[in-house]
């Protein structure tokens, strides 16, 4: 798939189809159908879109039970620059959805351009997670990222199957606690631009873009119940950021795996942990990239529970987004203007 504008994510929609959907930051979603680019978009809302800088349409999430009830997310930032959670249901053309169906769930705005986050994901407990970033600027200003008050900075989950926008799970971390916003999973997050789960397990990789020196991935098990605290502004990856020393008091969570910016990195591009039977040399490897550099590391975690990463490949691309097919086979996506395009990854021989 190649002649693409800005494309930005890669989804399957878990209906058998293998298609594969397309998100372009210019408010279009394509279909690849294994054989070629359909002419006509998936969705086209490029007029709702405002696409500055790091804004645009950014993710869409397909409903665990899209086959029956054709509902799909798509997490995106309106002309007036607030990030919208909106659903949409596909048309009796199934290669289109039915714009005429959409429905705002979410609305929050952003005090900045930047850092606005962007992925949806489904869990597997059927619940909608929503990274969003910590409102943008540099630095966290207004330290928003440690705010229970305010949705920037953290990890969002919400059930969108009972009553319309959404309704809280109880178990959601902070439910009852009048001094936070009960959507909030976990804190701490300055621009969790992609994450993922483990197909398999279930266990959570999170991608956090970095200020000035450091990018990181920080793991959330399966069996958590939230609450978790990233660290941010406290901490840019292991490191004390804002205050300079003395940032962590022992109750943030560190991250597994962390880079510099030496040689060309600026990025993070969070992954997938490959779980296809394609490619058995790459089996439970979390792949992921960085955007500047065009590298893509394979991380492992040993015996000890220590994350070992090595480099696979170093590319010229710019790595915006990794996405999974129904077979777990994993994808990236070149983002340029018009000269985009997609990529399969598979081992050597």
């Amino acid at each position: 798939a190649t002649g693409l504008n800005r494309p930005v994510a890669i989804t399957n929609a878990g209906d058998a189809s293998g298609r594969l959907f397309i998100t372009l930051q210019t408010g279009k979603i394509l279909i690849y159908d294994d054989l070629q680019l359909l002419a006509t978009p998936f969705l086209d809302i490029s007029s709702l879109v405002s696409t500055a800088g790091e804004q645009g349409l950014l993710s869409v999430a397909f409903h665990p039970d899209y086959t029956n009830n054709g509902f799909l997310y798509v997490n995106y930032t309106n002309t007036d620059g607030a990030t919208v959670i909106a659903r949409y249901r596909v048309s009796s053309d199934p290669n289109v959805v039915d714009q005429a169906t959409a429905t705002i769930l979410l609305t929050v705005p952003q005090p900045f351009g930047n850092h606005n986050g962007g992925q949806l994901q489904f869990g597997p407990d059927g619940y909608l997670y929503i990274g969003m970033g910590d409102g943008g600027s540099g630095g966290d200003p207004s330290n928003l990222a440690q705010d229970l008050t305010t949705l920037l900075g953290k990890m969002l989950r919400i059930d969108v199957d009972k009553g319309l926008p959404y309704t809280i799970p109880q178990d959601n971390p902070f439910v009852g606690n009048p001094q936070a916003r009960d959507e909030i999973w976990s804190t701490g997050l300055r621009n969790p631009w992609r994450f993922s789960f483990d197909r398999q397990t279930g266990d959570m990789f999170i991608a956090d873009v970095g200020q000035r020196s450091w990018e990181e991935v920080n793991f959330q098990p399966s069996t958590s119940l939230g609450g978790e605290n990233y660290g941010w502004r406290l901490m840019e990856a292991s490191q004390c950021y804002n205050p300079a020393i003395g940032c962590n008091n022992g109750s943030l969570d560190l991250p597994i795996l962390e880079y510099d910016h030496s040689d060309g990195n600026c990025s993070i591009t969070g992954g997938y942990r490959y779980k296809g039977s394609q490619n058995p040399k790459l089996y439970n490897l979390y792949i992921y990239g960085d955007f500047c550099s065009g590298r893509i590391w394979g991380a492992l975690k040993d015996e000890t529970g220590i994350w070992w990463s090595t480099e696979l490949l170093d590319t010229e691309y710019r790595i915006s987004s990794f996405g999974e097919d129904e077979n777990g086979v994993i994808y990236f996506a070149h983002r340029a203007s018009n000269t985009g395009a997609i990529y399969l990854i598979s081992q050597t021989n």
